[in-house]
């Protein structure tokens, strides 16, 4: 049965995503994000051209985000093509991952479920790296030589409810995001509706969805939901994935975000670097 992470990637290929957001995804799958020198996808991606397996595979099973993006990058860039023999992290293979993680397409669907929040807290990750710094009582595995909860599968019930509680978080966020400029119109709605049905989410998860789509958008309730530094990340980039960031409302609502949650500048800093907005 699907589940809160399961929706976000349901949500964004249902036509939540900002127009821009598959080119912000690209360039946060390259050299400005887990594809940089030493980072997480750049290592299991570039395994790719090998056919070999990370340390962080062998840990965890390839399972998750991870194993969802290494199936879908075998899968697109060619068993037999320019996979095998070239890097997958050149720009082409790159924008064909990222276009389908946002546009869907029978050879996405299915890895994007395991792979959104995956990628969201593994950047969010990675901008706490860069600032040389982990989040203050981070409730999400951002540990040591560790990939976060969401690019590896929970270890116990403790860390399943704490992925779900996380990924709830994310949802609303991005559907608070999304109403920065105003209320989600009937139109959107029902898209965003007809997705849902259709890539298998029950009638409770369909009905919170909508219910979040209706009722004004609350900053209050948003924030107080968030309970750490590290959540208060993933939030703020999945609502990067979700507007444009054009106007003054979208910026307000970004800085009040970051700001009532206590979110670092360097790290807001490096999120909009990861993306393409510095």
């Amino acid at each position: 049965m699907a589940g809160f992470g399961d929706l976000i990637g349901m949500v964004l290929q249902g036509g939540l995503a900002a127009k821009s957001a598959p080119n912000r995804l690209e360039n946060a799958l390259g050299r400005s994000g887990l594809g940089e020198s030493g980072g997480m996808l750049g290592q299991i991606l570039g395994s790719l051209a090998g056919g070999g397996h990370t340390q962080a595979q062998q840990a965890h099973g390839g399972a998750g985000m991870l194993g969802g993006l290494m199936d879908m990058a075998k899968d697109m860039l060619g068993g037999g093509g320019q996979g095998s023999s070239q890097n997958p992290l050149a720009s082409g293979g790159l924008g064909a991952l990222a276009g389908a993680l946002f546009g869907g397409g029978s050879r996405s669907g299915g890895a994007l479920k395991g792979a959104a929040i995956g990628i969201i807290a593994s950047l969010a990750m990675q901008a706490f790296k860069n600032m040389n710094r982990k989040p203050q009582s981070s409730s999400m595995g951002f540990m040591d030589n560790e990939l976060p909860l969401g690019a590896r599968p929970p270890q116990n019930p403790q860390e399943e409810q704490d992925l779900e509680n996380t990924s709830a978080i994310v949802l609303k966020t991005m559907i608070s995001a999304a109403k920065a400029d105003g209320q989600i119109d009937q139109h959107e709605m029902e898209k965003l509706l007809g997705k849902l049905k259709e890539s298998g989410a029950d009638h409770e998860l369909q009905q919170f969805v909508l219910q979040e789509m209706q009722k004004p958008l609350d900053m209050d309730e948003l924030v107080q939901a968030i309970p750490d530094e590290a959540v208060a990340a993933q939030a703020y980039l999945a609502a990067l994935f979700t507007i444009e960031v054009d106007t003054d409302a979208e910026r307000q609502f970004l800085n009040e975000l970051a700001n009532r949650t206590g979110l670092d500048q360097g790290v807001v800093n490096q999120l909009h670097q990861m993306v393409g907005l510095a």
